[in-house]
C-alpha cells in the first residue's frame, strides 16, 4: 500500500494470465476469433482515443454529453457519500463529470495497468483535494483479491462506455449477476449503453472515412507479433465492420487477402484467401431490452437518460430482493 495525501494506491499483483495459450485457442477456433482487450497496447489506445473524436463516432460524445446534463439527476439517484468504483477507469475522464455532484466518500478507480492507474490518481487527487482516491491495481474478476482494500459504505459501480456490450449477451448477465454481488442490497451500478439504431448509422460509426478505426483494427496483428512472435503480415489484411441486424451487433473482422501461413514458436495457421479473424462484437440494445438483461442478473432498471436521437443511454440499476 503506497500513500500520498489524499490517494492511496494498492497493488493486488494482478495475473496477466497465459496470454499466448488464450490467444493461440483463438486462433486454433473455426471461425478463428481474438479477444477485444488485445487491441490495447500503447499505440491501440492512442488510435482509441482518436476514435473517440471522429465525426462519425456518436459514442463516446453522447455518453458525455449525457452525463454532463445529468449529473444533477444522476447524483441525487447514486446518493452523495458513497464508495465510487469505476473498473476499467483508464484516465477517470468520465468520472470528473459526475465528482462534484456525487459528493462521494471515496472513489476507487479499477485498472491492470499498474503505471497508468496510479499516475491518474496521483492527477485526479491533485484536482480534487477534498476527495479520498482509493487506487488499486487489480483485475476486478478477482474481487475478493481486494475487497478488503474498498472503505465502508455504500458502493456505487460507475461502468460507462458500453463496454457490457462487447460480451454476449449471456455473457454479459453472468458479469451485471458478479456486480451484483459487488453493490450488495444497498448500492447501485451506473452504466452506459449503447442503443439499436439505423444500420447505415451504426456502420459508418465503425468505417471512419480516416481509416481510423481500420488502423485501430490491424494494430492488433502488430501487437499479437510482438507477444507472441508470430509473422502476421498487416498489410495483408483488411478491416472489415458490419451490422449484424438479426444479432444487433457490430462485429468487426480481419479479412485475409490472399493465402498465408502464420507461424510462431509453438504453432502455424494458414489463413485462405478471404478468411477471417473476428476481433470484437459490440451488441446493441433497446432500453426495455437491455432492463430485461439486467432483470435476469437480479437487478432492477430503476432510471435511465437517453439523448434525443436515442442514440446512447444511461441506466442506474439496483438489486433485486432476492
Amino acid at each position: 500500500m503506497a500513500t500520498r495525501n489524499n490517494v492511496h494506491f494498492f497493488d493486488a499483483h494482478p495475473e496477466q494470465g497465459d496470454y499466448r495459450r488464450e490467444i493461440l485457442a483463438g486462433l486454433r477456433t473455426r471461425p478463428r476469433s481474438v479477444n477485444p482487450k488485445w487491441f490495447y497496447d500503447s499505440a491501440g489506445s492512442e488510435l482509441f482515443a482518436a476514435i473517440t473524436q471522429l465525426p462519425e463516432y456518436y459514442p463516446t460524445r453522447t455518453e458525455v454529453a449525457l452525463l454532463e446534463r445529468y449529473r444533477g439527476e444522476i447524483g441525487r439517484r447514486c446518493g452523495t457519500g458513497t464508495v465510487f468504483i469505476e473498473p476499467g477507469s483508464g484516465n477517470c475522464e468520465k468520472a470528473r463529470l459526475l465528482l462534484e455532484d456525487l459528493a462521494p466518500a471515496a472513489y476507487v478507480p479499477l485498472d491492470i495497468s499498474a503505471q497508468f492507474l496510479r499516475e491518474a490518481a496521483m492527477q485526479l487527487g491533485d484536482e480534487y483535494p477534498w476527495l479520498p482516491v482509493h487506487a488499486i491495481c487489480a483485475d476486478f474478476g478477482a474481487f475478493p483479491t481486494f475487497e478488503a482494500q474498498l472503505p465502508r459504505g455504500k458502493r456505487v459501480i460507475f461502468y460507462p462506455g458500453s463496454t457490457i456490450g462487447n460480451l454476449e449477451p449471456q455473457a454479459a448477465v453472468t458479469f451485471l449477476a458478479g456486480l451484483r454481488d459487488v453493490i450488495g442490497s444497498d448500492g447501485g451500478i451506473l452504466i452506459g449503453v449503447d442503443l439499436h439504431k439505423d444500420t447505415a448509422r451504426l456502420e459508418a460509426a465503425y468505417n471512419d472515412s480516416a481509416g481510423v478505426t481500420a488502423r485501430f483494427n490491424l494494430n492488433m496483428l502488430t501487437h499479437i507479433n510482438r507477444l507472441l512472435g508470430t509473422d502476421f503480415d498487416t498489410a495483408a489484411f483488411a478491416h472489415r465492420a458490419f451490422y449484424n441486424e438479426d444479432l444487433r451487433r457490430i462485429e468487426m473482422h480481419l479479412v485475409r487477402l490472399r493465402e498465408q501461413t502464420v507461424r510462431c514458436a509453438e504453432a502455424e495457421f494458414h489463413f485462405r484467401a478471404q478468411e477471417t479473424l473476428h476481433t470484437e462484437n459490440s451488441y446493441k440494445y433497446t432500453v426495455d431490452a437491455f432492463a430485461a438483461l439486467a432483470g435476469e442478473a437480479g437487478l432492477e432498471q430503476q432510471q435511465s437518460w437517453v439523448d434525443a436521437e436515442q442514440l446512447f443511454s444511461v441506466h442506474y440499476l439496483a438489486a433485486n430482493p432476492r
